[in-house]
């Protein structure tokens, strides 16, 4: 499919504007019965793309500016582990993914974006060089699809990410990378602010965090990451990828330590859905704006269509526009304020939804979950 000619991810960014990304497919699709749980592989690019369109959708019409492809864990060892080969291949999933994301971008002038993330071989002590190996393959297809930026995402370890972007800056197209930490730093102990300078010596020009822990973490850990690029002297373009809910308890393993993962990362297991407040107060002109942190995007994770609408609504001033999905909900709730309940229309503000401090709703559940590790 052929792409429609628009302003590339570093000219927007360099020219102030805020992006804002897809949210969550892989435990969207997985709670609906289109991923096999456990090695959470992305054959339903292939298997079910109607699924897949649907949700790229549903994150347009929030307000995303950015479609990613749903190529996550599309690496040849990743799917053998999850049983899936050889039914359906690596480069099957790529191309779908890149064939799928740019079809519904195009509907509304969206940016594709492409990524890649860690390999089961690197924790088996692989070489540099067979990581390198499986990004290349990838890299092949996003390159003759013609994506718009690439991204190195979810990478445990700092090495295997540069690894990643070392091979992904080859294309000459932009370059991001996240890597799921926290405030303590990657898998070997390597802190948020080195992280931060390795990724961009390594050539990326976007780098944060994504989808290990909640909005108040990841931006705590960005803030490091951006404290060890002004000390080096490096610029780059910072980004956060949340989860879509709550887990002040998760230590440095984030929401897959806690015994709630994963079929229990929702209000009716204890772990609060973040609400779209909660979302949108990690926005611009919270602490994030505060911090340099232009380019935002919803978790890989748990997150859904109205956490990216709450963002949208919350940046809508910067914007110059309000997504079509807020015509029903009105901003900030606003919508209530026709409500025949007297007490559902006193929510019709923002102080209630930014001051609202949520429980769980549970008699006897627990303030906070326990870890395993």
């Amino acid at each position: 499919m052929a792409s429609v000619k628009r302003k590339g991810i570093l000219e927007r960014l360099e020219a102030g504007e805020v992006i804002i990304g897809d949210g969550g497919y892989t435990m969207q699709l997985e709670r609906r019965g289109y991923v096999k749980a456990g090695h959470w592989t992305p054959e339903a690019a292939v298997e079910h793309p109607e699924a897949v369109r649907q949700l790229h959708r549903e994150f347009l019409r929030a307000g995303a500016d950015v479609m990613q492809t749903y190529t996550f864990y599309s690496s040849d060892d990743k799917l053998d582990l999850s049983g899936n080969a050889p039914n359906v291949t690596c480069q099957q999933i790529n191309e779908a993914g890149c064939d799928l994301a740019r079809e519904v971008a195009n509907e509304g002038g969206a940016l594709v974006l492409a990524g890649v993330s860690q390999t089961p071989i690197y924790r088996d002590r692989s070489s540099e060089a067979q990581v390198k190996a499986i990004v290349k393959k990838q890299l092949g297809v996003f390159l003759r699809k013609d994506v718009d930026f690439l991204i190195a995402e979810y990478f445990a370890s700092v090495e295997e990410a540069v690894w990643a972007v070392e091979v992904l800056v080859t294309s000459g197209k932009p370059v991001a990378s996240t890597l799921c930490i926290t405030p303590t730093g990657d898998h070997a102990g390597v802190s948020p602010a080195e992280c931060a300078v390795r990724l961009v010596k390594a050539g990326a020009q976007m780098v944060g965090v994504n989808c290990h822990v909640d909005p108040t973490q990841c931006l705590q850990t960005v803030k490091l990451m951006k404290g060890g690029l002004d000390a080096a002297g490096l610029k780059a373009h910072l980004m956060i990828q949340p989860l879509g809910f709550h887990c002040p308890d998760a230590a440095a393993a984030g929401y897959i330590g806690l015994p709630e993962f994963p079929f229990g990362t929702s209000n009716t297991a204890g772990v609060q859905v973040v609400q779209p407040a909660g979302i949108a107060q990690c926005t611009l002109r919270d602490e994030a704006h505060n911090a340099g942190i232009p380019l935002h995007r919803a978790a890989a994770l748990g997150s859904v269509a109205y956490h990216i609408r709450a963002i949208a609504e919350e940046l809508a001033p910067e914007r110059g526009v309000l997504p079509p999905a807020s015509q029903k909900h009105g901003l900030w709730g606003s919508a209530l304020e026709g409500s025949s309940k007297p007490y559902v229309k006193a929510r019709a503000s923002r102080a209630h939804w930014e001051t609202l401090k949520p429980a769980s709703g549970r008699p006897l559940c627990p303030s906070l979950s326990i870890p395993d590790a």
